[in-house]
């Protein structure tokens, strides 16, 4: 077995520690503050991008295209994931988060400031599109980073939990939105809000960018990438040796991902929006539901991650995804009673599953793929998983409503996705957890039938 990064550095090191801490610090706060900004919209596209840039199609069909709006960014993710996998292949994953906050935030901050269909008509929902391409843009290329950042420095071991703090900024990054909706909600009445407070929580994205880039710009490159530079693998051609040697590995990611993306993006978004329009509750009370999935979503993800070290990542998936599929119709009774405490209850049971499924994310996608294009392959893998998944859910959720009148039908979509999930994480081999990060010999495969065949022997 070769020597690795951690046992050179010493278990113990004073300063190996304090590396950990900033490189878990700035992934965390970094992703934090992109995914907020992804998320903001989504909070606000249930609630009142409708009206104000999509009001000539109507009170249903402006809704409908919010949540395309929301959507349409992920069709551009996998561009985001392509430039900067093979950026971040060439030349490091830190330089690649660097850029990522800056566009995300960048585009947040102008569509706080963009006026509305009222005041410069069509120009109002092509510039709100073309910013929300950039931050799809960007998030595309954001994910990847921050978890081969996290996991790349993980001792081993301990390669689950450390990849769950990247997949941790999403319930954070969604806890931080909601709060600032529900806190302008709670002190603002509908005029204003509608008027002029939804734009708050866009225009607070730039002090974050300033936070996030100050912290990440404290964190040393990753061992892994290091390692390769002074092997001289730099000049390689990642992308093109991803699609010819692991194109299988980057759809079986995606398949692995979409179901839990799909349901995730009800817990963001959706909910929210259905709790209000169609079951006339309150706004302040679906916000303080979403607050409360949030805080399951972090808790669970963490733990899953945690626990995939124990048990194993595939099992914990599993587990997961087992869940999301038993509970995905039966919530709706729930849900459907208007009443928060049980609205808040659903929505938090769906975390308990989605946290598994989630925090081991990182991990798993990082022993998939050797080395030289990890960064492109996990990367894409993600890309394609949300397009497939949440890119789109909650519109599908909305015109499966809205042509049936049942929302059980949409838990049924949920649960169909969930079990190709979960048949994906069947061919994922157990012998690829915990291998050796540091090998950049194309080692995997580009037939999980095989290697799964292949760690039977082995075992």
């Amino acid at each position: 077995m070769s020597t690795t990064y951690t046992d050179t550095l010493g278990q113990g090191s004073a300063a190996k520690k304090r590396e950990e801490r900033k490189v878990l610090a700035g992934t965390l706060v970094g992703t934090t503050i992109e995914w907020y900004d992804f998320f903001i919209y989504a909070q606000a596209a249930g609630l009142v991008l409708a009206p104000l840039f999509f009001e000539p199609m109507g009170e249903s069909g402006s809704q409908i295209a919010a949540w395309a709006s929301l959507g349409i960014s992920f069709l551009v993710r996998p561009l985001g994931a392509i430039v900067a996998g093979h950026v971040g292949d060439k030349f490091g994953r830190k330089v690649v988060l660097v850029f990522t906050l800056i566009g995300m935030g960048a585009a947040t901050v102008l569509i706080g400031l963009l006026p509305t269909y009222a005041t410069i008509g069509i120009w109002a929902p092509i510039l709100l599109i073309l910013f929300r391409l950039l931050q799809g843009f960007s998030a595309g290329g954001e994910w990847g980073g921050a978890a081969l950042m996290s996991v790349e420095h993980a001792p081993r071991g301990k390669r689950g939990l450390f990849g769950a703090y990247p997949q941790i900024g999403v319930p954070l990054g969604m806890i931080l939105a909601t709060i600032m909706i529900f806190g302008i909600s709670t002190f603002m009445d509908e005029e204003q809000f509608m008027s002029w407070g939804w734009r708050i929580p866009f225009l607070f994205s730039f002090i974050l960018i300033i936070v996030g880039h100050l912290i990440r710009k404290a964190v040393e490159e990753s061992p892994v990438f290091q390692e390769m530079q002074r092997l001289k693998k730099e000049e390689s051609a990642p992308l093109g040796d991803l699609f010819r040697g692991h194109s299988t590995w980057v759809v079986l990611a995606a398949l692995i991902f979409a179901a839990n993306n799909a349901a995730g993006y009800l817990v963001i978004a959706y909910f929210n929006g259905y709790g209000v329009k169609a079951l006339g509750m309150e706004r302040t009370e679906t916000l303080a539901a979403s607050l409360i999935g949030g805080f399951g979503w972090l808790v669970f993800t963490l733990f899953g991650g945690w626990i995939s070290d124990k048990i194993g990542r595939k099992l914990t998936f599993l587990i997961g995804y087992g869940i999301v599929i038993a509970w995905a119709i039966p919530m709706w009774s729930l849900l459907n009673t208007a009443s928060l405490p049980l609205f808040a209850l659903a929505v938090f049971i769906l975390t308990i599953g989605l946290g598994p499924s989630y925090g081991p994310q990182s991990a798993m996608y990082a022993e998939m793929f050797p080395a030289n294009v990890r960064f492109s392959g996990i990367s894409i893998g993600y890309a394609l998983g949300s397009i497939i998944g949440g890119a789109f859910a909650p519109m599908i959720s909305d015109l499966i409503l809205q042509r049936t009148g049942n929302p059980y039908l949409i838990g049924v979509y949920i649960a169909a996705l969930g079990v190709v999930s979960f048949i994906a994480v069947c061919f994922v081999p157990n012998g690829i957890q915990d291998r050796d990060l540091h090998d950049h010999r194309d080692e995997i495969s580009d037939d999980p039938v095989a290697e799964i065949r292949e760690a039977e022997k082995q075992a």
